[in-house]
Order: structure tokens, then C-alpha cells, then sequence
């Protein structure tokens, strides 16, 4: 088990790695130019590859949109209430809890965990979430009110261009397929190696409560999709993708949009690096109880 388990997170940690001691070291990383390739082109075209290749029931898709709806509803109260509770800003915790890190961290983890059936869940609840993200990120946390922007996201534009061909059961022209199947390869390497620069880049203050936050994240999230897959009645499969995705750290998205509309951008900062540290510790044994039931 120890070295299966190895063998799913070693990719995370040498690729997040890579970036990390790249940036630490002082090389230059032309971070926007790859967040702009990642999230304009090899983004947009792993949602298309993937659900090109393992084509996913309409049911088992609206399930699994359906929980990650429940889900982030769940964690935005959450935070709200523990907001409350410690007297923080939960325009500051609320977006930190509920768009965590499913691309970065949650693609690579469940594509070597479950397999090329498994990352098709995965995506599917990618899709959800970035439509989440690119609407209430942009126009919410970030301070943009533009409906041009938001509907000229290439992402968005690939979860529509997904969406119809699932619903009207068609396929990509193979010259369309075979070059969408090859820009996705860059998509998981370069989320990895800017995950890993952007955690070297950020300076976070308030470790403490970066920790505690970042942990109740964490463990809100697994509980989260636990409870909403036993709810739905997901099979096993479905319901170790949900709660790993579930489950991951605060996604770096989060730091830009604070950054970006100047909203407690250094707490924002702690929560992803303190969620992340933590995620590493957090997810094997997550994933040491989960596999076992799916085989």
C-alpha cells in the first residue's frame, strides 16, 4: 500500500517541486505567459481530450455535478460560520473554502489514483468548479464585472463545447481530437511546475491561522463529499473522486483574485500554503482508505 501510494503522490511532489526549487533558486519563470498557455490552451483542451477518450453517462455527470454544487454551498456556509465564529472577513474564507485546488493538485492525484476512468469524474467536477470559479471568481473575488470576458474564457468555452457534445453524443473531427489530444499533455506538467513557483513566490503572514483554516479545510471538504456521495448513492468509484477533490488545499486562483480586488491578500496567501503543506500529509491517508474499497 505505502508504495502505491508513493507511487500517486510522487508525481504531485517532484512536479510542484520542480517549480518550487526552479523559483527558489532564482531562474526566471515566465509565470503569467504559462498561466496564460495553461488556462487559454492546454486547459480548455484536457477537458476536451478527456472527455473525448472516456466518454461519461449523462447521469453519472449530472451526479456528479450535482455534488460538487451541494458541495460548494456546504463549504461557503461553512466558512461562513466559522467566520463568525472567529471574527474574520468570510469574503475572505468563503471563496478559500469553496474553490479549492482541483486542477493543480486534484487532476494529477486522481488520474494516478483511479485511472483514466477515475480523472473523467475528475474533470467532470473540474468543469463544475471552473464554472464556479470564472463567474463568481471574476465577477465576486476578483472585482470584474465584465460578461465579455467571462464568456470569452477559453475554459468556459470548452466546458459549453464539452457539455454539447456529451449531450447530443457526438465526437470532436479527428484532426480536432488528435490536436486537442496533444496540447492536453502540457496541461497537468505545467500546472504542477507553476504550483510549485507559485507556492516559492508567495510571502504568507498569519501561519497560525493559516494552518488551523487550512486544516478545517481540508477535513470540511473530505466530510463534505463523503456525506454528499453517501447522499447520492455515488458507487465507489465516484465517491472516492468526489470526496479526493473534495478534499484538496485552497487553490492558488484564490491569492490572485484577493491580490487582484485587494482583499486581505497576505491571509489569502497563508490559507494556500498552509492547506498545500498540509495536503501533502493529508491526502495519502485520505487515499489509504479509499482505494482499498474501489478494487
Amino acid at each position: 500500500m505505502l508504495s502505491e501510494l508513493f507511487a500517486v503522490m510522487a508525481p504531485v511532489l517532484i512536479g510542484s517541486g520542480i517549480g518550487y526549487f526552479w523559483k527558489r533558486g532564482g531562474y526566471e519563470y515566465p509565470t503569467d505567459f504559462i498561466s496564460r498557455l495553461v488556462f487559454n490552451i492546454a486547459s480548455p483542451c484536457l477537458v476536451l481530450a478527456t472527455l473525448g477518450h472516456t466518454r461519461i453517462d449523462k447521469h453519472s455527470f449530472a451526479e456528479m455535478a450535482l455534488a460538487c454544487v451541494i458541495i460548494c454551498v456546504i463549504m461557503g456556509l461553512s466558512a461562513a460560520g466559522l467566520a463568525r465564529f472567529f471574527k474574520k472577513d468570510w469574503k475572505v474564507l468563503a471563496p478559500a473554502f469553496m474553490f479549492p485546488n482541483v486542477g493543480n493538485m486534484g487532476l494529477p492525484v486522481c488520474l494516478y489514483a483511479f485511472g483514466e476512468e477515475g480523472m473523467t469524474l475528475a474533470v467532470a467536477f473540474y468543469l463544475v468548479m471552473s464554472i464556479g470559479n470564472f463567474s463568481l471568481g471574476i465577477f465576486w473575488m476578483a472585482g470584474e464585472r465584465s460578461l465579455k470576458n467571462l464568456l470569452a474564457n477559453p475554459i468556459m468555452i470548452s466546458v459549453v463545447i464539452a457539455l454539447l457534445l456529451m449531450v447530443f453524443d457526438a465526437q470532436l473531427p479527428r484532426w480536432m481530437a488528435n490536436t486537442v489530444d496533444l496540447m492536453s499533455g502540457l496541461a497537468i506538467p505545467l500546472m504542477l511546475i507553476t504550483l510549485g513557483v507559485s507556492l516559492a513566490s508567495i510571502r504568507p503572514q498569519h501561519l497560525g491561522a493559516g494552518f488551523l483554516f487550512g486544516g478545517l479545510r481540508l477535513c470540511l471538504g473530505a466530510l463534505a463529499g463523503w456525506l454528499v456521495g453517501l447522499a447520492l448513492g455515488l458507487p465507489p468509484l465516484a465517491q472516492a473522486v468526489l470526496v479526493t477533490q473534495s478534499s484538496m488545499p485552497v487553490a492558488v486562483f484564490n491569492y490572485l483574485y484577493a491580490l487582484r480586488a485587494n482583499r486581505s491578500p497576505q491571509e489569502v496567501a497563508s490559507l494556500v500554503l498552509c492547506s498545500t503543506v498540509l495536503a501533502f500529509g493529508f491526502l495519502p491517508l485520505m487515499l489509504a482508505w479509499w482505494l482499498p474499497t474501489i478494487r
